[in-house]
């Protein structure tokens, strides 16, 4: 599995990246490994406001529908629009092409706290 550094990590299997005030979420290797084939994505709505842990929105797969959760609090800026005519980069590119969205974050305390490649890797290996 693919774990980057230089992310951040929840212990739900969220990646996330700051760039300035805001953060890219999107689901990690090991998610997307474990849910398997993506057929459909339910995005969160842009403007909404989000605190860290709740729903953003689901991932379908063929093997199951799943959660996607907010690593950080803040309000959501933009979606991945192209997931939804093809979910399936989600699989192919989940670190890039297949980011889901991105939040604003008024302080970066949470995301400072999310985890980093190596205790993520340590969460996965178990």
């Amino acid at each position: 599995m693919k774990t980057p550094e230089g992310l951040r990590y929840s212990n739900d299997h969220e990646w996330a990246r700051l760039d300035g005030e805001v953060v890219r979420v999107g689901i990690t290797d090991y998610a997307q490994d474990a849910l398997g084939d993506v057929v459909y994505i339910d995005l969160p709505a842009v403007g909404a406001a989000v605190s860290r842990g709740d729903v953003l929105g689901e991932v379908e797969s063929t093997k199951s529908v799943s959660e996607i959760y907010a690593p950080v609090s803040g309000e959501v800026r933009a979606v991945n629009t192209a997931l939804r005519s093809s979910p399936e980069t989600l699989n192919s590119d989940p670190y890039e092409a297949g980011w889901i969205c991105e939040i604003a974050v008024p302080s970066p305390e949470e995301y400072g706290a999310l985890l980093d490649a190596d205790a993520y890797r340590a969460l996965t290996s178990n």
